[in-house]
């Protein structure tokens, strides 16, 4: 059955009283325009811009969508269909968020429905493949509100919640034969008796505790002392008993036993028997019941005073921070690592929470996240919320809801956290805003969430704080020319001092053949006396795997990934070889599948390789990896690091992760295990990178009064950028990077444009390309237009690839005309009958 309309019934002439009204939505679709539906009559009231509704958009797809616009005139190109039904009776999306949306559409070059498709949880979205299931909380018994007839249908047809059967609503519409269906699930939602998830996410199920209480017919003195005569015969039921009785003051408070105790606590301590626990819930002693809790720690906590007092260095950077803030929006915190940034930054999240202001703390990794959350909790208690991908899609929700009803005046969270629901920014703190994780590559919208949050804050009128040991050449520059504010902080917190840098030149250490496997005699000699000194340890190797190649020793044969232009790495914890790209894996080959030789051997190091060589080497250290790989489960993050900071791990080896601004009190050491793969990459970024990614990772060394030392391990120890990264002078590296950038032509004075062309036919795809670039020359002027070309990588999930690359000046007015002139571009090409199949994707201000 599908989904139609034709459930509104006709209805009498209007009187002439009534107001027909459309609505403008915004469906979760890549489609360029938006989309006008009526409102039917009786719910003209119930219509709210920022509210989610039911349509119907084609032949069978049920969509909800975001009311973008109300009035009276009706669509001329199409007759506009109804609304089937009203979700919310308040927005879930704000006018400052719907504002946002549309310039992130036009500024990004995509549409606005993928904007509403990444920004929103996926809870919030429903479709004719929503499913629905029953509460974890519901019970037939205790159910307090009455059910109509379809409504009891619906709960039979679902079973029980131990069942955790599911029905889509096309199953809902056939089971009462209607197709009026979704104020049934609306009211079963109100009512607590169901919820709903899309079978493509996780289920939707609110963290539940299995908790106890003592039945109520046992509360009264009498009562329980004759309870307790039964049981002499029974010690183990009569020791979970009384430990039920310690715990709860049940003659003091009757609601404390109605609150009850987690099951767990009973049968926490090792004398006690957990089916003792189960007996008396049989028998009827105990009642077990479900509850809802949270899934924030220390939510319910109250805001504690952090002991800590801005140094006199911090204090006049604070100041200087708001002096700036009094004639300009945005500052930039230059600050060296471990200058003591983040104390600075909840003294000022303090200030604006005091006048009432919202504020948002972005931070580019989850596993930044994960070491600063617990130290601001203690300080904001439940005012703080936390956003981020490793959160279930109902914590997300959680947040969302948060964010709207102003129960979380704080946020902090990754790139994501700038779609939530603000409208009373106070102030934005972006941390490390030079990292490229900021960037959200595929799909679109193609967005820097550091660009967004300064708009965000321009529409909402709020400040932004910038921060970072190493700005982008961007930031930097639009600081000196006074278009930011700029504040330094040069020296580190404390007693610390700048860690000594060493350079070690691999290429003499192998012809001395004094290299153990990847490791210099120097830094393999210094890592065990800092293990020695009960000291710690952090590898950085930019590359996870164990051996980025796998070759045959005799006819030359490497593995290839059959999607992707790129040879397969070795991954020896699941002895199978995988592609970093699109995720295609095949088990491990003991023997050439080309000549048949057995002398297939690895090329190259990756982290695992890394954390195998050094367990040899160093049996007595306890080693731990932090990269791709072992950080996919929700709580890796914190548990690593957890380990880390409790020195059960003496050495973490990591990829970029370890670079980002963790703070480790016990770390002395720091190697970089091959810094030659970092700055010979073939983008004009490669040595702002290098030098960035150089000097974080130094950063963690001999942060708490210790003094640290870093060891590079190159094969060129001559380069420029060395010298620099050595004596922490950024200035310098920035003002020999912005003589290259202008005169390449790259930002901060042009603004760059990419544009690929992808098909599965490597020919289509270069004449589709070449045709493009045709259009784009003849519109922008040859100077603007370079390409097309095939990438380094050219193939990637089967589809061949084209770059061109457009520079344009960052005159607003020119931007605006030369991305309609990109549009008109494209547009011919799609309209070419031979490059239907095509796709092209513009990325704006690509890294």
């Amino acid at each position: 059955m599908s989904l139609t309309l034709d459930f509104i019934s006709p209805v009498a002439a209007p009187a002439p009283d009534r107001v027909t009204l459309f609505a403008d939505v915004i469906l979760p679709l890549p489609l360029p325009r938006l989309y006008t539906y009526r409102v039917p009559y009786e719910l003209n009231d119930n219509v709210v811009i920022g509210g989610r509704v039911i349509v119907q958009f084609g032949a069978k797809k049920t969509l909800s969508c975001i009311v973008a616009a109300v009035h009276e005139t009706a669509p001329k190109e199409y007759q506009a269909k109804y609304i089937l039904e009203f979700i919310d009776d308040a927005p879930v999306v704000t006018q400052p968020q719907l504002k946002l949306f549309r310039w992130m559409a036009d500024y990004y070059m995509c549409t606005i429905g993928e904007v509403i498709n990444a920004a929103l949880p996926s809870a919030l979205k429903l479709s004719s493949e929503s499913r629905i299931q029953l509460h974890p909380g519901f019970s037939r018994e205790e159910n307090e509100y009455p059910l109509s007839t379809q409504e009891e249908l619906i709960v039979d047809a679902l079973g029980t919640v131990e069942e955790g059967k599911a029905l889509t609503f096309t199953e809902v519409g056939d089971l009462l034969g209607i197709t009026s269906f979704h104020k049934v699930i609306k009211s079963l939602m109100h009512k607590d008796v169901i919820f709903l998830f899309e079978h493509t996410a996780d289920k939707y199920a609110p963290k539940v505790v299995k908790k106890v209480r003592l039945a109520h017919h046992f509360v009264s003195e009498a009562s329980l002392e004759q309870l307790f005569t039964q049981l002499t015969s029974k010690p183990k039921q009569l020791d979970v008993l009384m430990k039920y009785m310690q715990r709860v003051p049940v003659y003091q408070n009757e609601h404390a036993n109605q609150a009850g105790i987690e099951k767990a606590y009973l049968a926490s301590s090792p004398h006690l028997s957990a089916s003792a626990v189960n007996t008396l819930i049989k028998n009827g002693v105990l009642e077990q019941f479900d509850q809802i809790v949270s899934r924030f720690p220390l939510e319910n906590e109250p805001a504690l005073q952090l002991n800590f007092s801005l140094s006199e260095a911090q204090t006049t950077a604070r100041d200087e921070i708001m002096s700036h803030f009094g004639n300009q929006e945005i500052v930039l915190l230059h600050g060296v690592t471990g200058a003591g940034k983040t104390e600075i930054y909840i003294d000022l999240i303090r200030k604006a929470m005091d006048g009432g202001g919202q504020v948002l703390y972005l931070l580019p990794e989850i596993a930044l996240t994960a070491q600063i959350v617990t130290r601001l909790m203690r300080v904001f208690g439940s005012r703080l919320g936390v956003y981020h991908s490793k959160f279930s899609d109902n914590e997300r929700v959680e947040v969302w809801n948060g964010v709207l009803s102003g129960r979380f005046q704080v946020v902090i969270g990754v790139r994501s956290a700038v779609f939530l629901p603000f409208d009373n920014l106070a102030l934005i703190i972006v941390d490390e805003e030079h990292e490229s994780s900021y960037k959200q590559y595929d799909p679109a919208p193609r967005y820097n969430a550091r660009e967004v949050a300064l708009m965000m804050a321009n529409f909402q009128g709020a400040k932004t704080l910038l921060g970072s040991a190493t700005p982008a050449v961007e930031t930097y520059y639009q600081a000196k020319q006074g278009r930011y504010g700029l504040v330094s902080l040069t020296k580190r917190f404390g007693e610390a001092g700048m860690p000594d840098i060493e350079l070690v030149d691999t290429r003499k250490a192998r012809e001395h053949k004094t290299m153990h496997n990847h490791f210099t005699a120097d830094l393999l000699g210094e890592v065990e006396r800092t293990l020695g000194r009960e000291e710690q340890v952090i590898l950085f190797q930019n590359r996870r795997g164990y051996a980025p190649v796998v070759a045959c020793q005799d006819c030359g044969w490497i593995p290839k990934c059959t999607n992707c232009a790129v040879s397969l790495s070795y991954h020896k914890h699941s002895h199978e070889l995988r592609c970093h790209y699109c995720g295609y894996h095949d088990p491990m080959v003991s023997k050439c599948p080309a000549c048949g030789s057995r002398a297939v051997k690895t090329q190259g190091f990756g982290t695992e390789k890394i954390e195998d060589d050094l367990k040899i080497m160093l049996p007595q250290a306890n080693i731990q990896r932090m990269d791709l790989d072992t950080t996919r489960a929700k709580n890796s993050y914190q548990q690593i690091i957890a380990d880390f900071e409790k020195q059960a791990t003496n050495v973490l080896v990591g990829t970029q992760m370890v670079t980002k601004g963790l703070d480790f009190a016990n770390v002395s050491l720091v190697g970089i295990i091959n810094a030659d793969s970092i700055i010979h990459y073939p983008d004009f970024r490669a040595h702002e990178r290098a030098y960035q990614m150089f000097v974080q990772v130094s950063g963690r060394a001999g942060r708490k009064g210790k003094k640290g030392k870093v060891i590079i391990q190159t094969a060129d120890p001559t380069q420029v950028i060395f010298d620099k990264v050595i004596r922490n002078d950024y200035v310098e590296f920035y003002n020999y990077e912005i003589v290259q950038r202008h005169e390449h032509g790259y930002p901060p004075f042009m603004r760059v444009i990419k544009m690929t062309v992808k098909h599965i036919d490597q020919s289509v795809g270069e004449a589709a390309a070449i045709l493009l670039t045709q259009e784009l020359v003849e519109r922008l002027g040859r100077a603007a237009v370079l390409g097309p070309e095939a990438p380094y990588i050219f193939r990637i999930r089967n589809f061949y690839l084209q770059e061109i690359t457009i520079k344009l000046d960052r005159a607003h007015t020119v931007l605006k005309q030369a991305k309609q002139l990109i549009c008109e571009a494209m547009d011919v090409v799609r309209d070419q009958k031979e490059f239907k199949q095509a796709r092209l994707v513009a990325d704006v201000d690509p890294m």
